[in-house]
């Protein structure tokens, strides 16, 4: 049997803007620069965020501000899902898929409520694991709830610390949703719409194709 295993941001939803918005509300409160923040937040985890653009200001005090704002935007803001999710999440037996993020699931439920999308029984995020992408962890950990091995199990990522996640992890990953291709993806899809039939014939296995 073969798995999926998906990310959430950037590869099933649409949060580009959202998470912007965010960053720029929460700059604005502590006086520092939006455009700045937003650019160093792109590429680091909040904690890191904190220590490089606001290293005098307690990180605990900082990731509650940015927490409370992102947990407003779950109930208020607009989301879109990536043409093709509802499509290819639908045609997917249970049990065979899973959400990997680096999110929480409150907000991971809320964002699919808000979009129509199914959640699977698996869902890994920030809180049941330790390490966070790039670390191989979180997808392990999603392969094992699954009863997955990690070679029989397909990643799908938009972000280059995902991909890291999963080739660490030992399985194959499919880059979606940007204009070239991340270091070190199997495959590479322009829009996740462009995956959908390729992802189920992965699924299907060898005798589909």
């Amino acid at each position: 049997m073969k798995y999926v295993l998906f990310d959430v941001d950037g590869t099933l939803i649409d949060a580009v803007d959202n998470q912007r918005l965010v960053w720029r509300t929460w700059a604005e409160q502590y006086g520092l620069d939006p455009d700045e923040v937003h650019r160093v937040a792109l590429r680091t985890r909040p904690l890191e965020t904190f220590a490089q653009v606001a290293p005098d200001r307690d990180p605990g005090e900082c990731l509650a501000a940015l927490h409370e704002l992102e947990d407003e935007d779950v109930r208020s803001g607009t989301y879109t899902a990536f043409g093709g999710a509802s499509e290819l999440l639908s045609a997917l037996r249970p049990g065979s898929w899973a959400l990997v993020t680096s999110n929480y699931e409150h907000r991971v439920r809320g964002r699919f409520a808000r979009t129509g999308l199914p959640v699977p029984e698996v869902l890994v995020d920030a809180a049941a694991v330790e390490e966070g992408k790039p670390s191989p962890v979180p997808y392990l950990h999603a392969a094992a709830r699954l009863g997955a091995r990690p070679e029989d199990c397909l990643v799908i990522e938009d972000a280059p610390s995902g991909v890291e996640s999963g080739l660490r992890a030992g399985m194959t990953v499919w880059g979606v949703n940007a204009p070239a291709a991340v270091d070190g993806v199997h495959r590479h899809f322009g829009s996740l719409r462009e995956a959908v039939r390729e992802v189920l014939a992965f699924v299907a296995g060898p005798r589909a194709r």
